[in-house]
């Protein structure tokens, strides 16, 4: 039993790196699946470049977009600024927002990155779209000392239909993938190289210790998770109370509730201050004194329905 208990820990303390691994895993398969099943490069000057760029480039802005969309810090950060911007920039700390924006980028920048670096380690894309490129100076490069049936076949190349010697082809072919290898591994290393200096400068800058900085970010999580549970309870609770009530036809018993101000304080951004021992504008706000405890007299919720009012 320990022993399981041992193991397990050691899979929840390496949560980021095991869902790292999944994710490249993904991406590799999904890359995969793309250059084996719906990838057909056209073989033409017109469509080649734009063909395979967007194979190239499309997964990854779709995995963009994705990785913003789940992301809850981001949803927590953006969600009623239209109407209140201050949420953007609590106690006027227009930096914090953005070291903020910048993480949430950062993070989603993942699977786009491992996309692109799987997609140009394999070549089949990046030979297709460049192959197309009508450039001059491209064409000599590819073309350098050949007959001018390489420059008129060099759009056929990635084909098996072009008019080229088979030596010729399989030249051409080399050479476009240890070019689009070439710029997959600058990609790696780039990253990796400007992810080691933004932990460094991160770490740096931090204002706690690294055992203080571990314990926080330890309980950010649990107290996560603890959130989604009590916040699932405490909506069952509700709900039996409120379709109790309905069915019996009486009024509803008396039920705790936070307000709409006490909901905007502890959804705000999070601040660290040296004077105040906190990890989360929760616990800043249930340890103040001055908490407003009394309940919404009117609330107003936007809903797909309407406003609703009570």
């Amino acid at each position: 039993m320990d022993s399981f208990q041992t193991v397990l820990r050691f899979f929840m303390n390496q949560k980021a790196t095991i869902g790292y691994s999944f994710m490249a895993l993904l991406t590799i398969g999904g890359e995969r699946v793309f250059s084996m099943v719906s990838f057909q490069c056209p073989c033409n000057h017109d469509q080649n470049f734009a063909y395979g760029l967007t194979f190239l480039l499309g997964p990854a802005a779709v995995l963009l977009v994705l990785g913003l969309f789940f992301s809850s810090r981001l949803w927590r950060l953006y969600t009623g600024c239209c109407l209140n911007p201050t949420k953007l920039c609590p106690r006027g700390n227009c930096f914090n927002c953005f070291r903020v924006l910048l993480s949430i980028f950062s993070g989603a920048c993942v699977a786009p990155i491992m996309w692109l670096c799987v997609a140009l380690l394999n070549g089949t894309f990046y030979e297709c779209a460049v192959s197309g490129l009508d450039d001059n100076v491209v064409v000599d490069l590819f073309c350098h000392n050949k007959t001018m049936k390489c420059r008129e076949e060099l759009a056929r190349v990635p084909c098996e239909r072009s008019k080229l010697s088979s030596d010729e082809r399989i030249e051409l072919l080399l050479m476009f993938r240890a070019q689009s290898q070439i710029l997959g591994w600058c990609i790696i290393i780039i990253s990796t190289v400007v992810g080691l200096i933004g932990t460094c400068c991160k770490n740096c800058r931090s204002k706690v210790s690294y055992l203080q900085l571990t314990f926080w970010k330890r309980y950010i999580e649990k107290e996560k998770e603890q959130f989604d549970t009590f916040a699932g309870e405490y909506a069952t609770k509700l709900a039996a109370r409120n379709l109790q009530s309905f069915f019996d036809n009486k009024n509803p018993d008396p039920f705790p509730f936070p307000n709409h101000k006490s909901w905007d304080e502890i959804s705000a951004l999070y601040t660290f201050s040296r004077s105040e021992q906190y990890y989360s504008t929760l616990q800043r706000y249930v340890e103040r004194g001055d908490r407003d405890f009394s309940p919404e007299k009117r609330s107003v919720l936007d809903t797909d329905y309407g406003l609703e009012m009570a």
